[in-house]
């Protein structure tokens, strides 16, 4: 069932294609540990899928999540997911497009999405996230924006596994680091 991301941008458009493949168990875990996720965070998980990262941030972690999906047919599974683990009021799914939705809200952001979407959402992250917010990425990096932290993991048939996580910095480090 697993459809594989694919290295292209829509014809006209600056955005990346994407497409779902699931994040293993492992990976999410992993990802939520170096957030650090906990019950004062507010979660927002930019290409949901199935639901995965936003049910354990909730389940597991305690966090408030919300799964960003622009696929109907995902955002209801995700959503029934959610109900069926009696999470409800911890977790919801949105159907939207995740470069169009508010950030705001979201103390942590996670992303498993391929290099050219991760480097697309960089100049919105650091609009909207408060400084101190946390994003954490599994797999690919974002750009020149250098990663806090980075950690390797070997899984049992010893393939790496890499997670990024950034921090999002005050205003006036945003615009030294761009030159203004």
């Amino acid at each position: 069932m697993s459809e594989f991301r694919i290295n292209a941008v829509r014809a006209g458009s600056r955005r990346p294609i994407i497409r779902f493949e699931p994040a293993p168990h492992h990976a999410v875990t992993a990802m939520l540990e170096l957030a650090h996720v906990g019950p004062d965070d507010v979660l927002y998980d930019l290409g949901a899928g199935d639901g995965r990262i936003a049910i354990a941030a909730a389940k597991r972690f305690g966090a408030h999540a919300v799964g960003i999906e622009s696929h109907p047919g995902r955002v209801e599974q995700a959503s029934e997911r959610a109900r069926a683990a009696r999470l409800g009021d911890k977790v919801r799914f949105l159907c939207q497009d995740l470069f169009e939705t508010d950030l705001r809200p979201a103390s942590v952001v996670t992303l498993f999405l391929l290099p050219e979407a991760n480097w697309l959402l960089k100049p919105k992250l650091l609009a909207e996230l408060a400084p101190g917010s946390r994003i954490v990425s599994y797999i690919h990096e974002m750009g020149d924006w250098k990663p806090q932290t980075m950690r390797y993991t070997v899984d049992r048939f010893g393939w790496y596994h890499r997670y990024y996580l950034w921090i999002v910095p005050a205003p006036a480090a945003v615009r030294a680091e761009r030159g203004d």
